[in-house]
């Protein structure tokens, strides 16, 4: 008798374009190493909750909960997220099983009239849902009008095209991956717009006892954006683990040295932002989490507010 055939892995996804051409990328690349792969294609409450921030209503753990229940259930056996969405804390007996290498991390200015962020008349209407965005656009530019701006890629688009905003920030990486690019005017330095926790890098989650899967997967990892994004997640975690709050973290390696960036405000608030930098040598995941945990120490140092887990 023959041998059975192996049964295919299957990606749990989000039905949006970007997040369909994620798993597709992933389906691609393990299909290129001889494994047979389908997608499930879900909408989460982070898709269908529009009229509201994700700030205000559970952060953007809401885009990976119902993958998660897929997984659990067995009717999938791994997630590809944007790993920004992708909450500090996974829930019990699920695992980050792979980090890929990253995409551009900067955010995008988008515009149809004004070529950058200093084009822009007094008291414009710039569109951003995150908190993050908000406290750097304000600290840049204090005049702007920041008013929300919720859906995916194409409905984000779609209003800015339509008139209801002067511009838009968007992440630049999402733009690139789906051919996009054209409608970046510019892209924000980190020094002037510091990127989100792990933006720009794909994250594969799986229940944590799928050993199997994990091996599968290792071929796809890229060390060094992993121990990037830890450092980078580790503030965050350190600062109380919401996906919401106004927080930036980025990190660049330099021949083994990593730089990790960090900024805090207040949206309520027009004071300064507070700022936290530093650098070490790091080659594990425990070192760079190390990293994380002291500039969050430093943030909260500088005044910065974090959630105290109860």
């Amino acid at each position: 008798m023959s041998p059975s055939p192996t049964p295919p892995i299957v990606i749990a996804t989000r039905e949006s374009r970007l997040a369909l051409w994620q798993a597709e990328h992933v389906k691609a690349l393990l299909e290129a190493r001889g494994h047979s792969v389908q997608l499930l294609g879900m909408t989460t409450k982070g898709d269908q909750i529009l009229d509201k921030s994700l700030s205000k209503v559970g952060g953007k753990g809401l885009f990976v909960k119902e993958l998660e229940v897929a997984l659990e259930e067995g009717r999938a056996h791994i997630a590809v997220h944007s790993l920004k969405d992708v909450p500090m804390e996974l829930p019990e007996g699920f695992a980050l099983a792979c980090v890929m290498e990253r995409e551009d991390p900067r955010d995008a200015f988008v515009s149809p009239r004004y070529e950058n962020l200093d084009a822009l008349p007094q008291c414009a209407v710039v569109g951003t849902s995150s908190l993050r965005r908000q406290v750097l656009l304000q600290a840049l530019r204090p005049d702007l009008k920041i008013e929300p701006l919720r859906g995916n890629l194409d409905t984000r688009l779609r209003k800015l095209d339509e008139g209801q905003y002067d511009a838009i920030v968007l992440a630049a990486a999402g733009l690139k991956r789906l051919g996009l690019e054209a409608r970046i005017r510019t892209t924000f330095e980190p020094s002037a717009m510091l990127p989100a926790a792990g933006q720009g890098a794909l994250g594969i989650e799986v229940r944590s006892d799928r050993q199997d899967l994990i091996d599968a997967l290792a071929p796809l990892a890229h060390q060094t954006t992993w121990l990037t994004v830890a450092a980078e997640r580790a503030v965050s975690r350190a600062m109380g683990g919401s996906c919401s709050m106004p927080l930036a973290a980025h990190g660049t390696f330099t021949h083994g040295v990593l730089q990790l960036d960090a900024a805090w405000g207040d949206p309520e608030d027009k004071a300064p932002l507070v700022r936290a930098q530093a650098s070490a040598p790091v080659t594990t995941l425990a070192q760079a989490e190390a990293l994380g945990d002291a500039i969050a120490q430093r943030l909260r140092a500088g005044g910065a507010r974090g959630i105290t887990p109860a």
